[in-house]
């Protein structure tokens, strides 16, 4: 289990190594994403919030990076959070989600991102239920359901 300690350490001193690697061009990125998804995941943008069905969502499975598919959350560790943005208590593994400190916007947060893309999908918080006491509250537009 993560810890905001861990988180901390990860943004401050370097991430997981990831399973394997996805890189593409800016131009293959536009062609494959949506104009809102290429805004968000490669432009570090956020969407509106309340702005997805997403949020309402806790059906059991799985959430995918958009841009690589990689699995980044268990829907069993998914919460409301009344933040209008998708949110989970930590990551499917340690090494799914790479952490880098944010001090936009005039202030000091945690980004992440996917590991095996680096497509910006939100922030990390720690204000999150127990057991960890994190909030990762995600884009929608950054995820979407994995088929089984």
């Amino acid at each position: 289990m993560i810890t905001w300690n861990a988180v901390l350490a990860y943004a401050e001193n370097g991430n997981p190594t990831p399973d394997r690697r996805v890189e593409k061009s800016e131009a293959e990125w536009k062609k494959q994403l949506t104009h809102e998804q290429y805004q968000v995941t490669r432009r570090k943008g956020t969407e509106r919030p309340f702005s997805s069905e997403m949020c309402s969502l806790f059906t059991p499975g799985r959430y995918q990076c958009v841009c690589c598919g990689a699995l980044l959350f268990d829907a069993n560790e998914k919460f409301e959070s009344g933040t209008g943005w998708p949110s989970f208590t930590q990551p499917i593994k340690e090494n799914a989600i790479a952490y880098i400190t944010d001090r936009s916007h005039g202030m000091v947060r945690v980004e992440t991102i996917c590991s095996t893309c680096d497509a910006h999908l939100g922030h990390v918080f720690p204000d999150g239920p127990p057991p960890t006491g994190l909030r990762y509250c995600m884009n929608a537009v950054s995820l979407e359901k994995a088929t089984e």
